[in-house]
């Protein structure tokens, strides 16, 4: 090798040349001893014990430990001083049984090692801007400027294996039960009806603009339209939107349809196939049907439409118990919700004011509270509560000593959002989620519509070819508020994993619709007119669902954030660390699309 040597950064390097990899640093145990082998990746850490040199060598499969003796082989002993972590090594040796004392038993190849005969050097490395480990600290930005780095870590290569697996057992299935795997166009038209286009400029056509698909909605009914009668897709989305933990601009989703047929088949093939994914991925077996509740129910038990079910400390309305109280916010609140904590006594007043400040994300204004004592109930408003009213409000919670009331009075829409997700932050906070459940559910029976103070008119609850359920077509005319969609959703410890519902299929349906979501004839022509055109021609009833694929490995890996689960994921503020996109363009290139920019005194 020393014949090779190169002088200065990147000496040693050597090719190849005929070396040829025989198993990967995951794979040797002792039923391999005394085989000759041949092992390629990367330095995870070296160690000089006295004469010998211990290298774990790694790639995404494990580690394995190999050896440099200068007994058994020193011309290989004698330039292994130069290797470093993160630089790349072939190695040819022999495998044999490690030391006495020195076996790891939580490493598949932990009673074996590999006594190195001759490597090569295929190149070196800078070193690392962070240890390329599990347990390495580095914050979220600086792995997102490095993620090729990041995607080194065991952890991270776990979470993209088991996204394929899942991927896998998602397109096994589904061609089990007959279904058509079809692709759809990423250029398409705009139809903005939900959150933000990404907008695509055409330089054939200037002027004119193309958009990324929020999903492929329309395409696949159409397909049902086609005959093809059952579509699917794992299918890349674009929503210009405020990205949370769970968002991204870019994201994949398991998209389905299905001609002639009604909820419960769709449900049940839903099931069957998160199932079928839990199984194959985690070897855990799901219970089926999942459990129903009624959007209402959700709401007014838990604060939300998507419970976490793991877990009690469920709401309850006190409105009439409190309904002429002396404390004025609530006898006037249009509702007023109580939630207990049992043993919550403990709580200190600091913890309650940090609670109290964490509502108002939600909009309150604050937080009442109530400690019971055995003698006593402890709050500032204690004094408003007549003796009837606490009797009723303890009934209604089943109060004990040593608990704790929060209360939220006001507009039903924030109460119901404060105290909702104050209950899954004290359930964080308390450690009363249960580890390695999973609580599936689905929530029915949505309102078709609701109400944007904002842009003053009705907006659709899932999305506008969601069908009204029977009888209530003429309540979309007269009552739009009053209307209940035929959709359902799936709902997983507390996240939605799935949504999904039964489409209009009818053109004079959806033009209704359309009608009650404040399109004109001539902008739902504009924007739908192909779309309706299709519907007039024989549209079968149909129905379907799509799958977060990014939230569902999120939940399958235990993630706090779907950008662990997603190979080159972007920030919340959508920009890409590592390649700096977002990037400007040159001025040639925007007269190439008949575009110029607004100077930037005017960006405001």
């Amino acid at each position: 090798m020393s014949q090779d040597i190169q002088q200065e950064h990147g000496r040693y390097i050597q090719p190849l040349e005929g070396w040829r990899r025989s198993h990967n640093c995951g794979q040797l145990t002792m039923m391999d001893n005394g085989a000759s082998v041949c092992l390629m990746g990367w330095v995870q850490y070296r160690r000089d014990h006295g004469g010998l040199i211990f290298v774990d060598l790694r790639d995404r499969y494990g580690l394995t430990q190999v050896v440099f003796s200068p007994e058994i082989a020193p011309e290989a002993h004698g330039d292994a001083h130069i290797l470093r972590n993160e630089y790349v090594l072939a190695v040819q040796g022999a495998v044999r049984p490690r030391p006495e004392g020195m076996t790891n038993p939580h490493m598949v190849t932990g009673e074996v090692e590999v006594v190195v005969h001759a490597w090569k050097l295929l190149n070196t490395s800078k070193t690392p801007p962070f240890p390329i480990e599990d347990r390495s600290e580095a914050g979220e930005n600086l792995r997102l400027q490095w993620r090729y780095l990041d995607l080194r870590r065991p952890r991270m290569v776990q979470n993209l294996e088991l996204r394929h697996r899942a991927a896998q057992a998602v397109r096994r299935y589904m061609d089990e039960l007959g279904f058509l795997e079809i692709e759809t166009p990423f250029l398409t038209k705009s139809t903005p009806e939900g959150a933000r286009d990404f907008l695509v400029p055409s330089r054939l056509n200037p002027g004119e603009f193309y958009a990324l698909p929020q999903s492929p909605q329309l395409f696949k009914q159409l397909f049902m339209v086609s005959g093809l009668d059952r579509y699917y897709q794992i299918v890349r989305c674009f929503r210009d939107e405020d990205l949370r933990a769970d968002r991204q601009p870019e994201f994949t989703q398991i998209d389905i349809e299905m001609s002639f047929v009604d909820e419960d088949q769709i449900m049940q093939m839903a099931e069957g196939l998160v199932a079928r994914v839990w199984k194959e991925t985690l070897d855990i077996d799901i219970p089926q049907p999942f459990p129903r509740m009624r959007y209402d129910e959700a709401m007014g038990r838990y604060g939300v439409d998507k419970p976490d079910t793991r877990f009690g400390m469920e709401l309850v309305e006190i409105t009439q118990a409190v309904r002429n109280s002396g404390f004025k916010l609530f006898a006037k609140a249009a509702v007023v919700k109580a939630m207990k904590v049992v043993g919550g006594e403990s709580l200190s007043r600091k913890d309650i004011d940090e609670y109290t400040e964490f509502v108002k994300i939600y909009g309150a204004q604050g937080l009442a509270w109530v400690k019971i004592r055995v003698d006593e109930w402890q709050s500032p408003i204690a004094k408003f509560l007549s003796e009837a009213e606490r009797e009723a409000i303890a009934k209604s919670l089943d109060l004990q000593a040593g608990d704790l009331v929060f209360f939220q009075a006001g507009e039903a829409g924030t109460v119901n959002a404060a105290l909702g997700n104050l209950r899954v932050h004290l359930a964080e906070n308390l450690g009363l989620i249960p580890e390695g459940s999973f609580n599936f559910l689905w929530v029915t029976d949505f309102p078709l519509f609701e109400y944007d103070e904002d842009e003053r008119r009705y907006v659709a609850c899932h999305h506008p070819f969601t069908a009204p359920q029977p009888g209530h077509l003429e309540l979309v005319k007269t009552r739009p508020q009053d209307a209940l969609a035929r959709a359902y959703d799936m709902v997983l410890n507390g996240s939605e994993v799935g949504g999904g519902s039964i489409r209009s299929h009818s053109a004079f349906v959806q033009r209704t619709m359309f009608n009650a979501l404040g399109l004109s004839e001539e902008e739902a022509q504009r924007r739908f007119g192909f779309f309706l055109q299709a519907l007039e021609q024989g549209a079968p009833p149909h129905g379907g669902i799509a799958f977060g694929f990014d939230r569902m490995n999120m939940l399958l890996a235990g993630a706090q954030s779907i950008r662990d689960v997603i190979a080159f994921p972007k920030t919340q503020k959508a920009t890409c660390l590592m390649t700096q996109a977002p990037d400007s363009v040159s001025v040639e290139q925007l007269r190439e699309l008949g575009l110029r920019l607004r100077e930037k005194a005017e960006k405001a």
